[in-house]
């Protein structure tokens, strides 16, 4: 396996969904670069069932929760600096009402799992099936989930318009 060529691939799309989580770009790189490392020294236990874009981003979300529970410790936790970045997706359009400012507000105000959904959707690109297998779940229940969290998420935008 080309790791350089699955780093170039996939690193952009890593990167958004770490800085959607952290809020900075400087954390977000970081933790960019810690997930690769992590994916380099344990590419052997990559057996190929799922895609690497969904082993990528289960280390990823590992490397995230190891650095919160670090920061959670320390006087100014992450989860006070979070912020959503949405970058262009398939789902976009549905929150196209919404500016962008909004959309990061509502994302931000959304319980998790809805807002992890959202995140690996909306900033990932993933599939249902994806996003099921990082979470440890079924794809039918990724699609109610991020069904449920998108409509939170139109009923938010269409209070704000009244």
């Amino acid at each position: 396996m080309d790791l350089e060529a699955v780093y170039r691939e996939h690193s952009a799309s890593v990167y958004r969904f770490l800085y959607a989580k952290t809020g900075s770009s400087e954390l977000a790189e970081e933790l960019t670069q810690e997930t690769f490392f992590q994916a380099v020294k344990c590419i052997d236990r990559f057996d190929g069932s799922s895609k690497i874009t969904t082993w990528l981003f289960g280390i990823a979300k590992n490397v995230w929760l190891n650095e919160y529970r670090r920061r959670k410790k320390a006087p100014v936790s992450l989860a006070e600096t979070e912020e959503a970045a949405v970058a262009p997706s398939a789902e976009s359009d549905v929150l196209g009402k919404m500016g962008r400012e909004d959309i990061l507000r509502s994302i931000h105000g959304i319980a998790d799992p809805g807002r992890e959904v959202l995140y690996l959707r909306l900033l990932g690109s993933l599939s249902f099936a994806e996003i099921g297998s990082i979470l440890g779940q079924t794809e039918n229940w990724s699609r109610v989930t991020f069904y449920r969290a998108k409509q939170q998420l139109m009923k938010e935008s269409q209070d704000n318009e009244k």
